[in-house]
């Protein structure tokens, strides 16, 4: 587990890095702005506040190990404190305790993502709200990692360990665990390029992808909403009895 988030720490301090984590910023800070409850919880990626624009008292953020923290880091880049060290897939929190929990690429570097989904299911309350971005395999970034690891090269161009989770699959999972889909969209369609200059010279391309091939956005984010079915109360078969009406009496006239 260690390599896995070494090797995707050091991914977001390169130019593709901090483009993809701008992007993710403002699309986190969007949908969990007008959100309210008591308690939020987000797993993984410090690099990431995905709770910095939520009003809710209670926010913590969980990391699989206490993160080693080399030097100064720029401000824009500094993680925010963290609150507690646990496992994704075992979550210390009682059923149905947390009304918010974000996924920053949490589930495509988990050994088990599907479990860490149910486990989210669990600590949800009732109309509770899961956040999740992850990478697209159907995109200029998923072909060129998709090729990389075919051809055997020495350097990927996206965080070597994980497996990338398609949103169409991650739609089923979703569903079988009884969550409705809020909101989905896509991001950052430049070309998979490292230099900073080059990739803001295609800045145009977002704008174009957007509009034009939307579901092919090096990165997608997902809203959803954990439904709980009712049960309806069903009433007796026979019809209640109902009491004798009193007839009227009839008062006679004395005279």
């Amino acid at each position: 587990m260690t390599a896995k988030i070494i090797g995707l720490t050091e991914w977001f301090a390169t130019a593709p890095g901090e483009y993809l984590l701008a992007w993710e910023r403002t699309q986190f800070d969007l949908a969990v702005a007008d959100l309210f409850g008591f308690n939020a919880l987000q797993l993984g990626l410090p690099e990431l506040d995905g709770l910095q624009a939520n009003r809710m008292p209670q926010r913590w953020l969980a990391l699989p190990e206490v993160p080693a923290m080399g030097g100064e880091m720029p401000s824009h880049r500094r993680p925010p404190r963290m609150a507690l060290v646990t496992d994704a897939a075992a979550l210390p929190f009682p059923e149905g305790s947390l009304d918010l929990v974000v996924l920053p690429h949490t589930l495509e570097f988990s050994a088990d993502p599907h479990h860490v989904l149910r486990e989210v299911e669990r600590v949800l309350v009732p109309e509770g709200r899961v956040v999740i971005s992850g990478f697209n395999p159907a995109s200029l970034w998923g072909f060129r990692q998709a090729r990389g690891r075919l051809l055997g090269a020495s350097q990927l161009y996206l965080p070597e360990a994980g497996d990338f989770i398609g949103p169409w699959r991650l739609r089923d999972w979703l569903r079988l665990l009884s969550f409705e889909i809020e909101s989905d969209r896509f991001g950052c369609y430049r070309p998979a390029m490292h230099s900073e200059k080059w990739l803001n010279r295609y800045g145009w391309l977002d704008r174009a992808g957007a509009r034009w091939w939307p579901i092919f956005g090096a990165v997608y984010f997902v809203v959803a909403v954990k439904r709980v079915r009712g049960m309806r109360l069903l009433g007796p078969a026979w019809k209640p009895r109902r009491a004798p009406s009193a007839a009227p009496v009839s008062v006679a006239n004395r005279h």
